[in-house]
């Protein structure tokens, strides 16, 4: 039973120095931390928890803001001082913050290092449950045509059918193609599967005179260049 005498929390119950809204405005979002970006969007808190300490609460429960991307609309919802309401607005600001790399790379990025490659595609791949292979079809300056999204699911060179791999490259007249695929783990380590699956893909690559210039695997919050590291490029 809830306790009459508590009060609700609401942003503007706060000091001054402490509301997440003024102190945005007057420093910028970058000046706040995860929580108090969380609590703009919850406004209110419960009796005895302000909506900051709810923020904090969620981060903590979920294990951040992949998490919070990773958790099922549904289980959010359920959680206490959440709700429907808050539980779309959490969801649709991940989704613009997803997005934005996105609409960032539609004026066809040019691919200078294995980190540019891993740009395009780590915001999307960041918390995908399964793994996935995805294709960065690039003309002769390497600028990125389109990116194609094959296979879901485990990854290796007997599953993976190389042609597959290159027919989009083929329709889209790609000079040359780069891999990139996630880990859910969360380590982007290559696995000896990664490294086959690069090997035959540069040799059907040789056949059919498109490139195979890198094979990028993505991790939390970093990657690996399988180029870089010399395996299946030896």
């Amino acid at each position: 039973m809830i306790n009459k005498n508590l009060t609700v929390y609401r942003i503007q119950d706060y000091e001054a120095n402490d509301r997440p809204r003024e102190r945005l405005a007057e420093s910028g979002a970058g000046a706040l931390s995860n929580a108090e970006l969380l609590a703009i969007l919850l406004r209110t808190g419960l009796p005895g928890e302000n909506a900051v300490q709810i923020g904090h609460r969620l981060l903590k429960f979920f294990g951040g803001l992949t998490g919070l991307h990773r958790v099922s609309f549904d289980e959010l919802c359920n959680q206490r001082g959440v709700g429907l309401a808050k539980a779309s607005q959490i969801k649709a600001a991940i989704e613009l913050g997803r997005r934005l790399p996105r609409e960032e790379a539609d004026e066809k990025p040019v691919i200078k290092s294995p980190a540019d490659a891993a740009n395009l595609v780590q915001y999307d791949m960041l918390g995908l449950p399964q793994e996935n292979l995805w294709v960065l079809l690039l003309d002769t300056r390497n600028r990125v045509l389109k990116i194609e999204k094959l296979y879901q699911g485990s990854l290796n060179s007997s599953t993976v059918r190389i042609g597959e791999l290159f027919k989009a490259a083929l329709t889209n007249n790609a000079a040359s193609i780069i891999l990139a695929h996630n880990h859910p783990s969360g380590d982007p380590t290559p696995s000896p599967e990664d490294v086959a699956l690069t090997r035959a893909a540069r040799e059907a690559g040789r056949l059919l005179d498109v490139e195979v210039l890198d094979h990028i695997v993505i991790g939390q919050n970093k990657f690996v260049s399988l180029k870089d590291r010399g395996l299946g490029f030896g």
